[in-house]
């Protein structure tokens, strides 16, 4: 298991690029079940859940090719789906929660699916009952096996249906989009996720021959069709990474260029920066993060304490609170960071504590984090990564504390940032791989 040796305290400077979006690609890549003709997809990123994604998707028969570092042909023409109820197939496909999204597409296609015992981040309850039951709503029936902890689905009848979602869960969205397209009949999903990459799924989809209209918006109407065609589908750049990489630069005090960000579908993440006093400069497609020395958290109107909330999309993404928090460790002022979604994800607070951040965790949920202000750095000390979000928090908060930072378990963050070590030495920041 890695660790990273991080020197910190020193300012960085330069340029640098995201990688293609981690969750966009878990969706895109299960789609290529949906037909038998070629599918190319560009800016993937080279990251662990993604690499685990397309491995199963060999396992079960999908003609793999790496055309380029980025760019990955897929043809699923001769799928064995009975390697779904191997126990190997359960044990790979139950180290990523991505996973679940290859139940739909197999549903749609070959009226049978498998959805293993969730993997992923640890950060608290993370359900399935979205999936299971839109699906349920669509035709599919579902047999659990308790000795694998796993669902084994029928789908041979699929019909179109209307289905409103409990809790408007992106994969679970993917997952049903996914599903009823071949449905017959016309499904109507609303309180539907919105996501980017959403958007982007069912763009994909439409251009193999979909009919999926309202797509942005949460009420989706899906035509059913019987086929689907190939196509070729480029990733959108991660805004997880750009939200990483302005909070790193605030954090910091360094001058850092983000190329590339495809700024429409940021969505409301540079303004909840600029809330927490980041400046943030925009040129064309690309963002200048200038070196601040100085920047103070904004209050509300009536002069309360300034709050960051997650919420489903266009709200702020659950994914940027950590960074967030530990952007704010720096700032004059206070704010309180409040995490609706999971009740483990603030949990890594207590590392930030001990290297000298003033926060208090309130409940499982909120967290209230007092500004240094520069007065007083971090100091580094020896900590793990519990997930992948709050690993690279840990990280920013390492590159940005005095003296010398072990973090153990970065595996967690190689699940989900691609190269971050080689991406931020070249920025000038001395960090290793032990």
């Amino acid at each position: 298991m890695a660790t990273f040796e991080v020197h910190g305290g020193k300012p960085l400077a330069g340029v640098i690029v995201p990688q293609g979006a981690k969750n966009e690609a878990l969706q895109v890549i299960c789609a290529v079940l949906l037909t038998p003709e070629e599918v190319v997809i560009s800016n993937i990123p080279d990251i662990a859940d993604v690499n685990v994604l397309i491995d199963l998707l060999g396992d079960i028969g999908v003609v793999v090719k790496r055309l380029s570092a980025d760019t990955v042909f897929f043809q699923a023409k001769d799928i064995d789906v009975d390697i779904l109820e191997t126990s190997e197939f359960s044990r790979k496909a139950s180290r990523l929660r991505g996973s679940v999204m290859l139940v739909g597409p197999m549903l749609a296609r070959f009226g049978k699916g498998f959805i293993p015992r969730p993997g992923g981040d640890k950060i608290g309850r993370r359900r399935l009952d979205t999936h299971i039951l839109g699906l349920q709503k669509l035709g599919a029936t579902f047999n659990y096996d308790a000795g694998s902890s796993c669902y084994f689905v029928n789908g041979q009848n699929l019909n179109g249906t209307y289905i409103l979602l409990e809790e408007s869960s992106v994969t679970g969205t993917a997952n049903l989009v996914m599903a009823a397209v071949m449905a017959r009949g016309t499904t109507t999903i609303f309180n539907a996720a919105c996501e980017p990459y959403l958007v982007q799924l069912c763009k994909m989809l439409n251009s193999m021959g979909a009919k999926i209209s309202g797509v942005g918006s949460n009420l989706l109407t899906i035509e059913g069709v019987t086929e689907l065609g190939g196509t070729q589908h480029r990733l959108l750049p991660d805004m997880i990474e750009v939200g990483s990489f302005i909070g790193l630069a605030a954090l910091t005090a360094s001058e850092i260029t983000i190329k590339e960000v495809r700024y429409d579908m940021l969505g409301i993440i540079p303004d909840m920066f600029s809330r927490l006093g980041v400046q943030i400069i925009r040129r064309d497609d690309d963002l200048l993060i200038p070196k601040q020395e100085k920047y103070t958290i904004e209050s509300f109107l009536d002069g309360s304490i300034m709050t960051i909330a997650d919420a489903p999309w266009p709200g702020f993404t659950p994914d940027l609170i950590s960074i967030a928090l530990v952007t704010a460790i720096q700032a004059e002022g206070s704010v309180l960071i409040h995490q609706k979604m999971f009740e483990s994800r603030l949990f890594f607070v207590d590392k930030l504590m001990d290297m000298g951040a003033q926060i208090i965790l309130c409940d499982p949920h909120r967290a209230t984090v007092i500004g240094l202000a520069r007065k007083h750095q971090l100091r580094g000390i020896r900590m793990t990564s519990p997930d992948i979000r709050a690993g690279v928090a840990l990280l920013i908060a390492a590159l940005s504390a005095t003296g010398t930072s072990i973090i153990d378990n970065v595996d967690q963050i190689d699940r989900g940032y691609q190269n971050i070590d080689g991406r931020l030495r070249a920025l000038g920041a001395d960090i290793r791989r032990i």
